[in-house]
C-alpha cells in the first residue's frame, strides 16, 4: 500500500473502533471482523454478489490492521488524520482569488485588505496549491484563495 493510499480512508471506522481505542480494544475488533467477513467463514448460500462485498470487506479489514496495529503507521497515521480535521474546520469568512489581491514588492507576497483594517499576506510558496486558506494579521478572520489556472 503507498503512503497516500494510507491517509484515503478512515481505518477506525473500517475496525468499527474510535480513534481513542488501545491496542488491544483495536486487536479484539480486528479479530472479530475478521471473523466475520473471512471467505473461509461465509455460508455457501450467499449470493455472489454479496460473497464479494465480503471478500472486499475483509480485504480492507486486514488492511485497517496492518496501519492501526503498528505503533508507527499508526502514530503517522493518526497525525496525518488531526491535520486534515484541523484544516477542515477553519472557519472561512470570504473566498477571493489571487487576482483580486495586490502583489507586494517589499514583502514579496500578496496582499488583500482586511474589513478589520489588518492584512491578509499570501507568499509564494503558498500558491503551490489550487485553495489556500490564509488569516488576517490583526483579527481572526480567514479567507480562501483560490489560484484561477
Amino acid at each position: 500500500m503507498t503512503p497516500e493510499n494510507i491517509f484515503s480512508k478512515d481505518w477506525y471506522k473500517i475496525l468499527d473502533a474510535s480513534s481513542s481505542s488501545n491496542l488491544q480494544e483495536l486487536k479484539q475488533q480486528y479479530q472479530k471482523m475478521v471473523l466475520l467477513y473471512h471467505p473461509d467463514k461465509q455460508s455457501p448460500d450467499v449470493p455472489s454478489g454479496e460473497a464479494e462485498q465480503r471478500v472486499q470487506r475483509f480485504i480492507e479489514v486486514d488492511q485497517a490492521w496492518k496501519i492501526l496495529g503498528n505503533e508507527e503507521t499508526k502514530k503517522a497515521y493518526d497525525l496525518q488524520r488531526h491535520a486534515a480535521e484541523l484544516k477542515q474546520s477553519w472557519p472561512v469568512d470570504a473566498c477571493i482569488s489571487v487576482e483580486d489581491m495586490t502583489w507586494d514588492d517589499d514583502l514579496q507576497s500578496y496582499v488583500f485588505e482586511c474589513r478589520c483594517g489588518g492584512e491578509y499576506h499570501l507568499y509564494n510558496d503558498e500558491i503551490e496549491e489550487n485553495l489556500t486558506v490564509i488569516c488576517c494579521n490583526t483579527c481572526s478572520l480567514s479567507i480562501e484563495v483560490k489560484q484561477n489556472i
